[in-house]
Formats: C-alpha cells, structure tokens, sequence
C-alpha cells in the first residue's frame, strides 16, 4: 500500500463508496421514511373503535373474529411494551386505556392488546412500520464497492503510468550507466515521459562519449610534448637525465593507462568463449618472468569459461594480479566455481586499505599512499580500468580487508551457457 498507485486506488475507492453509501443512507432514512404520525393516528383510531365497540357490545369480538384475553404478561417467549405513542393518541381522543405491543419472536408476529374492560384485553393484529430490507442493500453496497475498486484501479493504472515509465527506465540502466530506449506509445503524456527520458539518455550518452574522447586526445597528444622532452633529456647531465627520463616514464603510464580506460568505456568489442584456468596460468606465468612475487594457481575443480572480449579479461585480471604481487607483496590465486559463477579470489599480504577508503579503490588514480609514487610504478588507474571491463563482462569484483593483514579480491564472472 506504500505505492502512489495504491494510495490513489484506494482514495478513489474510498470517496466512490463513500458518496453512494451517504446518498443511499439519506435515501432510506429520509426520502422513504413513513410517517410515524400519520401510522400512530390509524392505530389509535382503530383502538378507540374497537374499545368503543367492545363496551358497548362485549360479544362483538367473536362476531368479529377479534381475540380476547387476559392481560398480556412477559415470558420467554412473549415480548411486551407499552405503545406510549399510540396511547396518548387515544387519550387525545377521549379515551384513556393503556395500550401495549406483544411480540413472538419465534413466530415473529406482533400484537396490539388494548384493555377494554377491567381485566379484559383485546388483541389486534400489529404490523409496525415496514421492515428494512437489509440483504438487498447490503448486496446493492457489494456491487458498488466492486465497481468503484475496479474502476478507480483502472484510473489509478493510467494516471501512474508516466511514473512506471520512470521506474521502468531506472530499472533498464545497463552497463553504461544509461537507460534503455523507451518506446514512445500511448497517451500524450505517456508520451512525453517517454521521449523526455529518451532525450536525457542521448544527451548524457554525447556527453559522456564527448568526455572519453578528450581524455583519450588529451592523452594521445601528450605523447608528441613527451618524446621532444626525452630527446632533450638526453643532453642533460647524467644526474638530472635519470630524474628527467624517471617522471617521463611516469607520465607515460598515466597517458597509456587514461587511453586504455577510454577504450574499455566505449568499445564494446565481440565476445568470445575464454578459459579462465588457461587464462589465469599465462597471466601469472608472465608475471613471474618479470620477477613479480605470485604463486602458482590454485585451480580446483573442472575447467570454467565465460563469455567475454579475451584482450579485456586478461587485462583486468593481470592488473589485478600485477596490483596484489606489487603492493601487496606477494599474491595467491584460487579459481571454484559457485553455481553459475566463476570466482577467482586474490589475496595478499600487503597493508591493506584503510576501512574509510575501501569505497574508493576502484576510483580513477586512486591511491591509499601518495608516498607510494615514489617507491611503487603505476598510474593508479589498473584497479579502475579492471573493474570497469569487469561490470562489462556481468561480473562483480568485492575488495575487503583480511583479519591478520593483507586484502582479499574476489572476482565473480557469470559462466558461458
């Protein structure tokens, strides 16, 4: 009951059942209500003639069919009242007898016995007003409450529908980062929605496209400033050539890396079927001709594949790899299988992340210590550009903190069908 939709359902149902229940209730007690004066004053006439009658000529009542009998006493299966009302209309008229209505509730008849002579009651016959007839109100109440619902749910249904849209195209976001395309049918402000969401997704598509493409120029071009200033280097002296060559070599990988984060964004590539064993035995078998510390693979179990771009995975996993040997100092790979999924788990022995910065370490040209660039090479965009060709893949990657020390990785990739 927590959606617009509902809410609005049933407010609608609640004013339509409402207005209908009020008029029907006004229609009942006042529009057709009887007049109690005027059914008062037939009754009290009928008892003054009766009682007239009886005084005069007390063997009437058999003439007449009406029964006589003692005074009428409440019992278990006998109600009794006095009739105040119509008494006082007989009084009115000359005549104070005391008047009272006997009921059968089993038999569910009803009396009225008039007292004609001392101890001598006569019994008429007593309809009182005409009963209610309930059921049919209550099955006329039914259908109305049925239709409302169904009506009110039907407007509530095209009234939310832009806002469905909105929840339609949130949930649709791939992995991009943008929405699908949504089809731009049904009412006009159906309509609207659909084409304003459509336009905001291809605008934020050029933007982004726009951005990559200039980190990747930007990049690009630094490339031609930095070669002329290597070749200058070489005629400095020996002791400022080495610093000179070092921070070109510095701004060369974050050149690359920036370009190869761009690609990873807008080029989708084909997919192909990778075994990630195979894979991860080259990957670590290249990072130890290099002299980085990693330790064989474990591989447990069958052999696992996925579908994915086989140049993109391998660069993620090696950056991962290459990431855990160089600050971790050291890595260990393991690849099982969790149902659907393929999980390779990393884990060093480095310091870690601090807790208030784990959030961030997949952040481009993050780095948990800015000392590091003295001491460590990189750009600090490997964790950023592996990640990214990981969501691509379906895959997640969740970094977490180890209890005696170090970071543990783990890597999930949705298997090939």
């Amino acid at each position: 009951m927590r959606s617009l939709r509902s809410r609005l359902a049933l407010l609608l149902i609640l004013a339509i059942v409402g207005v209908v229940a009020v008029a029907s209730l006004v229609s009942i007690v006042v529009l057709e209500r009887p007049d109690r004066d005027s059914f008062r004053e037939v009754f009290a006439e009928e008892v003054r003639i009766v009682a007239a009658l009886l005084v005069e000529d007390p063997a009437a009542a058999d003439r007449l069919g009406i029964e006589v009998g003692p005074e009428p006493v409440r019992q278990d299966d006998m109600q009794v009242r006095d009739a105040r009302g119509i008494a006082s209309a007989v009084a009115a008229k000359g005549l104070s007898i005391p008047v009272r209505v006997v009921g059968d509730p089993a038999a569910r008849t009803r009396q009225l016995a008039l007292e004609f002579a001392p101890g001598r009651w006569a019994y008429l016959p007593y309809t009182g007003f005409p009963p209610r007839n309930w059921p049919i109100f209550v099955f006329y109440m039914t259908l109305v409450v049925v239709g409302a619902a169904a009506v009110s749910i039907f407007v509530a249904t095209k009234m939310t529908r832009p806002l469905r849209i909105l929840d339609q195209a949130v949930s649709t976001v791939g992995r991009d980062g943008l929405p699908a395309h949504i089809p731009e049918d049904g009412p006009a402000e159906v309509r609207a929605t659909a084409a304003a969401l459509n336009r905001l997704t291809t605008r934020v598509r050029e933007a982004v496209e726009s951005r990559m493409r200039l980190v990747a120029a930007a990049g690009h071009d630094l490339r031609t400033p930095m070669t002329r200033m290597r070749l200058r280097a070489e005629f400095l002296p020996d002791e400022d050539r080495e610093v000179w060559l070092k921070d070109l070599a510095e701004l060369d990988r974050i050149a690359d890396s920036a370009i190869r984060l761009v690609r990873e964004e807008v080029d989708a590539g084909s997919l192909e079927e990778v075994r990630l064993d195979r894979l991860l035995t080259e990957i670590i078998a290249e990072l130890r001709e290099i002299g980085r510390p990693v330790e064989p693979p474990r591989l447990d179990g069958p052999a696992l594949s996925i579908r994915a771009r086989p140049l993109a995975v391998k660069r993620a996993l090696r950056n991962l790899v290459d990431n855990a040997a160089v600050h971790g100092g050291g890595a260990r790979v393991a690849l099982v299988r969790d149902g659907q999924d393929a999980v390779v788990s990393l884990a060093d022995d480095g310091p870690g992340i601090p807790e208030d910065l784990i959030g961030r370490a997949f952040e481009p040209f993050f780095r948990v210590d800015l000392g590091r660039r003295q001491f460590k090479p990189g750009a600090g965009l490997g964790m950023a550009i592996a990640k990214e060709i990981i969501d691509q893949t379906g895959g997640s990657i969740v970094v977490a903190n180890r209890a005696g020390g170090g970071l543990d990785q783990t890597i999930r990739l949705p298997l090939a069908d």
